[in-house]
């Protein structure tokens, strides 16, 4: 059974940094896409940033020049790191991995609050 196990989360200023991390349980050459996906209190889920294993990314316009998705292979991880935090970004940050056959895989959550 595919795991993704979300670290990293936390409460921050305006303006910080923080990075979070997705330890996958396999090789995430495995995973046609892994990314990271937001969900704020009332709103739906939200793509965030994406990754293939050939590296190339997407980003939300909203994030834009301030996250960046990168992975690191021999540590099976999916790290996002994320500058210039606004309030706006608070929401709870969850890890997705998707196989090739389209198997969708999801990490329990890390909550990021951002306070001005």
């Amino acid at each position: 059974q595919v795991q993704l196990v979300e670290s990293g989360g936390g409460l921050v200023q305006v303006g910080a940094s923080l990075r979070l991390s997705c330890a996958a349980s396999e090789s995430i050459h495995n995973f046609a896409t892994m990314g990271w996906y937001r969900q704020a209190p009332g709103k739906q889920r939200e793509s965030v940033a994406t990754i293939t294993p050939g590296g190339a990314t997407d980003y939300a316009d909203s994030v834009k020049g301030r996250f960046i998705i990168y992975t690191d292979n021999a540590e099976k991880m999916v790290l996002l790191q994320m500058n210039s935090l606004k309030p706006e970004d608070t929401a709870v940050y969850f890890c997705n991995g998707k196989k090739w056959g389209a198997s969708t895989y999801w990490g329990q959550g890390t909550q990021v609050t951002v306070s001005s």
